[in-house]
């Protein structure tokens, strides 16, 4: 492809998707890499039609030996085209840690919070980012992988709020030609050839195999099915909404009223699109939800009955005669007389994470056994044995653990039994937080977790809980795991 034809065919995508307007402000991102230093020659030629005020920023996550080479590269390379630029630099080792996330995950995060601030001390309207339709191929197949809906299965979007991505549309390899045809030079990011990322893994074994063993030309094709699947997510999306609009009503800032005989005349793919949509609105962030939540939730529609269900961040599900209520702070918090000042501290002190993967997630040692990270307050449970979604809470009356006797097989013990037996403070017991389903403890925060929700040969799916400490300013940080210490534990 010619040059005049791939800037053509850009700013075609560009001019589609609305990405800008003449005149407009952008800061870009530039690493350095191929997609990268093509966005800036595309942005520059944009510029020269339409008229532009762009910055670039560069991010040095400090992993590399080489980062700051490819840092000097991209000044010299903006001070040559008379472009401004700024530099932000972190250790994405220490953030990770600090983070108690990956290190894939922290530098995505500094990045896109470094393109922020730089976008903020530029005035700038939008954000530009180099992604282009490999990722956004790689991406499907790897939402696909984990589970994921519509919206994921279309990958990357060319716009998202202000990030645009003008180079969406092309493949690496369109992109690597143009410069070669331009006669501009660019860095070679080494951990790209390695496989210690999963994205990694899928760009240098399963997208070629693909394309050489499946279909010639698969990358297009799936980047087509991801334009439909974009569209279609659109549509369902405004669907939703009207759909809401007939049967939810907002109850105050935590509370939702749906109106069941309403509800129920909607398609079933509808109906759990609404569910979804309103419990992400209750919850801060849907990366925790379900699909086992929405179908619990879809269960007090389609059966009569009075009753309650609970689903993380303290969001309860309950159906009153031909209502049901969506609130948030009516599960796992739901304490009385002496305990309620339990619950104030403890959802002061912690914020709880949920997330289920796939058993061959995690990892293993060189005799193929599965390895658990010492962590106190990261702990790992069989999901497909939890039948109901579990809460943090105070012990109750009829709580139990499972627990393994003398010779080795699985029986009950009441939770208070276990407290005496282990020799737990009287005054402690009230303050010990458990995470249960139903009165079965699947976690005595601090001691022990239970029998039978252990992750074994048998597992397919693990849910990872996490209690994350709100330390604030607090000094008294814990070396394992970075979590502060607290009173209630």
């Amino acid at each position: 492809m010619k040059k005049i034809q791939f800037l053509e065919k850009t700013f075609r995508f560009m001019g589609k998707h609305q990405m800008l307007l003449p005149g407009e402000r952008v800061v870009a991102g530039i690493s350095g890499g191929a997609d990268s230093v093509c966005l800036l020659f595309v942005l520059l030629e944009w510029k020269k039609c339409f008229g532009l005020e762009f910055a670039a920023v560069h991010v040095n996550h400090g992993i590399r030996d080489r980062a700051g080479e490819d840092a000097r590269f991209v000044e010299e390379l903006c001070k040559r085209l008379e472009i401004p630029f700024y530099l932000r630099e972190t250790d994405v080792r220490r953030l990770a840690l600090e983070r108690k996330c990956s290190e894939e995950e922290a530098g995505r995060d500094f990045r896109y919070e470094a393109f922020g601030e730089a976008a903020a001390a530029f005035g700038a309207d939008k954000i530009a980012v180099a992604h282009n339709l490999n990722d956004r191929c790689e991406t499907m197949l790897f939402h696909l992988f984990r589970g994921t809906g519509i919206r994921g299965l279309s990958g990357i979007q060319p716009v998202r709020d202000e990030i645009i991505r003008p180079l969406l549309w092309a493949e690496r390899g369109e992109i690597e030609d143009y410069l070669g045809q331009i006669g501009q030079a660019f860095c070679t990011d080494a951990t790209n050839e390695e496989d210690i990322y999963t994205r990694n893994r899928i760009r240098r074994h399963i997208l070629p195999y693909a394309e050489r063993e499946v279909a010639a030309g698969c990358v297009q094709h799936m980047g087509q099915t991801a334009e439909l699947l974009s569209e279609t997510e659109d549509y369902l999306e405004r669907q939703t909404r009207e759909a809401l609009a007939d049967c939810a009503e907002r109850a105050g800032e935590a509370c939702y009223i749906l109106d069941c005989g309403a509800f129920m005349t909607f398609h079933p793919a509808i109906r759990k699109r609404m569910l979804y949509q309103l419990v992400k609105e209750l919850s801060p962030g849907a990366r925790d939800i379900a699909r086992i939540h929405v179908t619990d939730l879809c269960g007090l529609f389609e059966t009569a009955g009075n009753r309650r269900i609970c689903l993380p961040f303290g969001i309860s599900g309950r159906r009153e005669y031909t209502r049901v209520y969506l609130e948030r702070g009516q599960c796992g918090t739901e304490i009385t007389g002496a305990e309620e000042a339990f619950g104030e501290v403890f959802r002061k002190t912690f914020r709880t994470g949920f997330t289920v993967f796939p058993v061959e997630d995690l990892p293993r040692n060189e005799e193929n056994t599965l390895i658990f990270p010492e962590n106190q307050y990261t702990k790992w449970f069989d999901y497909d044995k939890i039948k109901r979604p579990p809460v943090f809470r105070t012990r109750g009356v009829g709580d139990y653990l499972t627990i393994r006797d003398s010779q080795g097989r699985l029986c009950h013990k009441k939770l208070k039994d276990y407290m005496v037996t282990e020799k737990i403070p009287r005054d402690r017991r009230e303050r010990i937080p458990v995470l249960a389903e139903d009165s079965h403890v699947l976690w005595l925060v601090g001691h022990r977790i239970s029998e039978y929700y252990k992750v074994d040969e048998n597992t397919k799916r693990v849910l990872q809980v996490q209690l994350i400490a709100d330390c604030g300013s607090s000094s008294t940080e814990e070396k394992n795991g970075g979590t502060c210490e607290s009173s209630l534990i």
